[in-house]
């Protein structure tokens, strides 16, 4: 008996723990259909045009279509930098099962260098992984038959064919028209992404740099419906790609040839200027370099030896040197001294071979030992006698020098269209106190009379104020791109004039006539370009010291090393009564400026005269 109600309690507990299983199993499918129902209405109405869009993405890539660079012509139309087809190999990376052994066979097999590799791993993270990133630019016949035998190994590896910088003038125009290079990780940062997406190259210096927005264009983009496996099934939407601006500079090419094979044996820097304009005709700077493997990627053991060499083939010396101006200052100083009223023209001062300041017993001395007796002003430049401008100096004070030589752009930037240019340094009270904490003392006045001492200026400033001297005080901004033609679009480069300094028209007259003797009479210091022209030149030599010499020690060229002789300088312009060009010339090391810097602006002048007659 007691059995039996033990069995039919059990039956009772099982039934209502059957039944409470039943329920609960009951709602929780309620729940869960409820769920997936609230969850279907979400993807089907509310959220349907997110997730179709998402969906779309999973099948539609956006390709980056690269606008092709604006080409830079010289004045002439003669192209200085174009492109030219070349074949690259290229990788997308998620079409390749293994990179890393990928990129182990292909250097084995086409002796590709580490840095090469380096470069194509930071770039490529860069990039999509579906973008087609280039390892090799510039493919050689031999490299081209050497993957094509083995090309099905590679999947996901192509060749294809790129247009690439090319600059047929190499080192001739390297440091004006400059050279691209891959984009870096900094560039990377300040470019706009939208502009830059799919394009590995960049403007690294000169005008390339300088007009990037210009040359580069504008992206474009295409729609591409790709399968499950990222291949292309269809093109949906384009948007073509608008090619960079095409440049036309300023610059004659073969003016500038004639300048840079003029400094072949010297380091140095030439630049013509049109008077009138400010358009840059020369502005060569030797020694050069070939701008084209910068473009592929320079190997790393040929550009340590380009920035290893002693004589700085990568120094733009036209926009970034710095030199005494040695006597090119001495027409600017005497026209001070007219100016202030500090001299006249036919006012004599005695040259004796040296200056003394009173009551000190250093002497300053002229560069011709036994001097060269009373001088006017017009002698004392024809003859460039030193110790005229030392008592002039003195006479004017370094205020009234360092004031009136400001005002023709010496120790400011010119505002040439390049980026780097340097300021020089013209010296004062004033600056000298601030860099050294020091007074200034009457001793630097005069070697600041004669060009020397903290005096320094870039060729490209010293031609900008000899083109003022010309144009008799109307100053001109230097410039180099004179036309930005896109499509059938045409617009100006810079501005170009920046007002005129006020001058009497005796006194420049005064200063024109002793520089035309510099050239034409037989005491001037450059007579030996002044011969079967029938035009006259303007001019003036300068002799820069590059060391200090000791007092009472005698300077002997052929005694000293080549590295320690001076540099010799030349401005000038021509016609001299309608000038239409002016040059400077520097020529590092180069002694005389008379003998070697003044023949390389005569066949200059004489070329762009000829031709422009």
């Amino acid at each position: 008996m007691s059995s039996s109600r033990y069995s039919v309690k059990n039956n009772t507990v099982e039934n209502r723990l059957f039944l409470n299983r039943i329920i609960a199993s009951f709602v929780v499918i309620i729940l869960l259909t409820s769920g997936l129902i609230v969850r279907l209405i979400y993807l089907q109405i509310v959220g349907h045009e997110h997730y179709a869009s998402l969906a779309k993405d999973n099948s539609v890539k956006i390709v980056p279509l690269v606008p092709t660079r604006g080409i830079i012509y010289d004045r002439h139309g003669k192209i200085l930098a174009d492109n030219t087809p070349s074949y690259s190999l290229e990788l997308i990376p998620e079409q390749i099962p293994n990179m890393e052994d990928t990129l182990q066979r292909l250097q084995k097999l086409l002796d590709i260098p580490d840095e090469k590799i380096e470069i194509y791993q930071k770039q490529r993270k860069r990039q999509k992984r579906f973008t087609s990133t280039p390892l090799l630019i510039g493919m050689s016949e031999e490299e081209l038959a050497k993957f094509a035998v083995v090309r099905p190994y590679f999947p996901g590896v192509d060749i294809r064919t790129r247009l690439v910088r090319h600059y047929p003038y190499s080192d001739l125009a390297a440091h004006v028209v400059g050279y691209v290079g891959r984009i870096n990780e900094a560039e990377l940062k300040e470019l706009p992404v939208a502009e830059y997406r799919g394009s590995s190259h960049i403007g690294k210096l000169g005008i390339e740099s300088s007009y990037e927005t210009e040359l580069h264009g504008k992206t474009g983009y295409a729609e591409i419906e790709t399968n499950v496996q990222a291949r292309p099934l269809n093109t949906l939407n384009e948007a073509n790609p608008d090619s960079g601006a095409n440049l036309y500079l300023t610059l004659d090419i073969d003016l500038q040839k004639s300048a840079y094979d003029a400094l072949e044996g010297y380091n140095g820097a030439v630049v013509a200027i049109e008077v009138k304009t400010g358009g840059v005709l020369v502005f060569a700077s030797r020694p050069g370099f070939d701008p084209n493997p910068f473009v592929v990627g320079i190997a790393n053991d040929a550009y340590q030896a380009l920035q290893s060499s002693e004589d700085q083939p990568l120094y733009n010396r036209a926009l970034r040197g710095l030199y005494p101006p040695g006597s090119t200052v001495k027409p600017f100083v005497a026209l001070a001294g007219l100016e202030y009223d500090a001299i006249s023209a036919q006012q004599k001062l005695f040259c004796p071979g040296y200056y003394q300041l009173p009551g000190v017993s250093h002497k300053y001395r002229d560069w011709k030992k036994g001097g060269h007796g009373s001088v006017n002003l017009n002698e004392a430049i024809t003859e460039s006698c030193d110790v005229y401008f030392y008592r002039l100096a003195a006479t004017l004070g370094i205020d009234h020098v360092h004031d009136f030589l400001q005002k023709f752009g010496f120790g400011e930037k010119t505002g040439i269209d390049l980026v780097g240019e340097k300021a020089g340094l013209l010296p004062s009270r004033e600056w000298k106190r601030n860099q050294k904490n020091q007074a200034w003392y009457p001793g630097e006045t005069l070697i600041t009379g004669i060009g020397q001492g903290y005096h320094q200026v870039t060729p490209l400033q010293l031609a900008r104020a000899t083109a003022t001297l010309a144009n008799r005080g109307s100053i001109v901004t230097p410039f180099l791109v004179d036309k930005i033609v896109t499509g059938r679009a045409t617009r100006s480069g810079p501005e170009t004039h920046k007002g005129s300094i006020p001058l009497k028209s005796a006194n420049i007259n005064n200063i024109i006539a002793a520089m035309v003797n510099v050239v034409h009479s037989g005491r001037g210091t450059a007579k030996s370009i002044g011969r079967d022209i029938s035009y006259q030149i303007a001019g003036k030599t300068g002799t820069a010291q590059v060391f200090n010499i000791k007092q009472n020690a005698k300077y002997n060229e052929n005694d000293i090393d080549f590295k320690l002789r001076d540099h010799a300088l030349f401005i000038s312009f021509a016609p001299a009564d309608n000038p239409k060009i002016a040059v400077a010339v520097v020529v590092e090391n180069g002694g005389h400026g008379g003998s070697v810097a003044a023949p390389i602006a005569g066949k200059i002048i004489k070329q762009y005269l000829k031709d422009n007659n």
